[in-house]
């Protein structure tokens, strides 16, 4: 779990975040959303230690990533795994190596425990015929899911994804959005996924953030923003006429169901 208390960050006489607080629960899918220039990448770098907050609290399971030294920072670092908006694959390295490297850097493991480490992962995103190509082999979609990989190798108990499904079809987003729902679940991650995809919004968001101009405006799950009153929210959400014939259907469709279930009789 992640607690962020009263998060403020200021760049010069700029406040871009304004005293966020929210909570992120472990082994469910957390969404942060919101237009450009919401605070979404900086939230994200706050809570990834690139940025240092002005002010607040960043507990990562009741450790205050604000109040700790270099060590301790760099302990919960190594408990992350992050999947970069460009996969960030390194292009000389075939998709064994990228997945390895994580290992590499940071572990004391055997050749031979590498192997087997990597030869799960690979399994888990269902790369098995891939493992040898290089990134320039592989479609965009494997590539993300290279990427994802790589980030749950070291079994990381936080991870962070950022738009994951930039640039893929919406078929592939599908694939991608299902695999990191069965990795949260099957690791009980924390996730938080940093996104612009409504759909993924509307099928994995099991907690939902929406900033707006560096202030939590929103939050709640899937099952529940079809009946947000929050007009800014709304618009952001179903801006296109597809996404608001589809709001009003489902609107209308448990209003349906609501009356039927109000006409039911009891014997």
């Amino acid at each position: 779990m992640i607690e962020v208390k009263d998060l403020r960050k200021s760049f010069e006489d700029v406040e871009v975040l304004k005293g966020l607080s929210t909570t992120f629960e472990t082994g469910k899918i957390n969404l942060v959303i919101g237009q450009s220039g919401s605070g979404k990448t900086v939230f994200l770098k706050c809570l990834l230690n690139v940025f240092n907050p002005t002010s607040g609290s960043i507990l990562f399971d009741g450790r205050d990533l604000v109040k700790m030294g270099r060590e301790e920072r760099e302990e919960i670092r190594s408990e992350i795994g992050t999947v970069f908006q460009g996969s960030a694959l390194f292009d000389s390295m075939t998709v064994e190596e990228n997945i390895s490297f994580p290992l590499d850097m940071f572990t004391n493991l055997t050749f031979t425990e590498k192997r087997k480490r990597v030869k799960e992962v690979i399994g888990s995103v269902h790369l098995e015929n891939a493992n040898k190509k290089f990134p320039s082999e592989i479609s965009g979609g494997m590539q993300k899911r290279v990427a994802i990989a790589r980030a749950i190798v070291n079994n990381p108990r936080y991870l962070f994804c950022d738009e994951p499904n930039s640039g893929l079809d919406p078929n592939t987003a599908i694939v991608i959005d299902d695999l990191i729902r069965e990795i949260t679940e099957e690791y009980n991650t924390t996730t938080i996924i940093n996104t612009h995809d409504m759909n993924s919004v509307l099928t994995i968001g099991e907690k939902i953030v929406y900033l707006r101009k560096g202030v939590k405006e929103w939050e709640g799950n899937k099952d529940i923003i079809i009946h947000t009153e929050n007009q800014h929210l709304i618009d952001f959400v179903y801006s296109s006429a597809l996404f608001k014939q589809v709001r009003a259907t489902m609107l209308q469709n448990n209003e349906t169901t609501l009356k039927g279930n109000n006409n039911v009789e009891i014997s």
